[in-house]
């Protein structure tokens, strides 16, 4: 077992007092049978309501409300959580879904048809380099063949820190042969729908070493639905599958649907945001 130590800061600063609308946060990690939340404490300036919910994804979701004007917001959150994932390959696959191609059968299929929903590909790009990772026909092991397209995907394509809002499309990253965790996220996600299986996005933190470019910021990265397994993470930013480093906090169908912080302010000044990711083991 790991405990893990998150301190996740973000400011808004803003030229003149605004009035700030609802805000939707999302910085509460996942709970469950491999991750337990030992302490947690959210603090928002200015005071706020302080609302919370689980989504329809089971997220847990804090809804601040505020009435005073301000210059300035500032939320942090501090989460010490226990991390039991250590191993990531301690699971069995169903016998029917150790090989690829399989069909998920039809229970489960009902409820995971929404996360196979085919991604728009409309310069065939994304067709041709799933067939290039798969050729019909062949029958090859579904484990290998996941960790195989997070592993093309890290040899493939360049990261880099991108710090503004939204995420690439597949054919864009494609294109581009350029991204950030997000992109690449998305594009393992596209990959593995093309490919008939179920996926989903996940946003979180990685426990990794500061750099000089990189001194803390959330990850993102993908989840697809194995029989017998369950939901299985792969990072294609790193090209494994994520384990005891990887701190869950939220996902969804669609990776625009997880924005840590969502919200709006009214008024006509200027703003700018700083953020600052620290996680450390204890």
């Amino acid at each position: 077992m790991k405990r893990i130590k998150i301190l996740h800061r973000t400011y808004y600063n803003f030229s003149e007092p605004v009035q700030l609308g609802p805000h939707v946060l999302r910085l509460r990690p996942r709970e469950g049978h491999k991750l337990h939340i030992e302490s947690s404490n959210l603090s928002i300036t200015p005071a706020s309501s302080l609302f919370w919910q689980s989504d329809v994804e089971d997220n847990s979701v804090a809804v601040a409300h505020f009435s005073a004007p301000t210059s300035q917001l500032a939320i942090e959150s501090e989460v010490i959580v226990q991390q039991f994932n250590e191993n990531p390959f301690d699971f069995l696959v169903s016998d029917y879904a150790i090989n690829y191609p399989f069909n998920y059968n039809s229970n489960d299929w009902r409820l995971l048809d929404p996360y196979a929903e085919l991604p728009l590909d409309p310069d065939g790009s994304l067709a041709n380099w799933t067939s290039s990772l798969w050729t019909p026909g062949r029958s090859v092991e579904t484990i290998p063949l996941l960790l195989q397209v997070g592993q093309q995907i890290q040899s493939s394509f360049q990261y880099f820190v991108r710090e503004e809002p939204g995420v690439q499309s597949p054919s864009e990253t494609l294109s581009l042969g350029t991204g950030s965790c997000r992109d690449f996220a998305n594009l393992f996600l596209a990959t593995v729908r093309k490919l008939g299986l179920a996926a989903r996005f996940v946003s979180g933190y990685l426990v990794t070493g500061p750099s000089d470019f990189d001194y803390g910021a959330t990850h993102a990265w993908a989840e697809v639905y194995v029989p017998g397994a369950g939901w299985k993470g792969f990072d294609p930013t790193v090209g494994i599958m994520t384990g005891a480093d990887h701190i869950p906090v939220a996902v969804g169908r669609l990776p625009e649907e997880l924005p840590p912080i969502e919200g709006t302010y009214s008024g006509f000044a200027d703003s700018n945001m700083d953020v600052g990711v620290w996680l450390t083991p204890l």
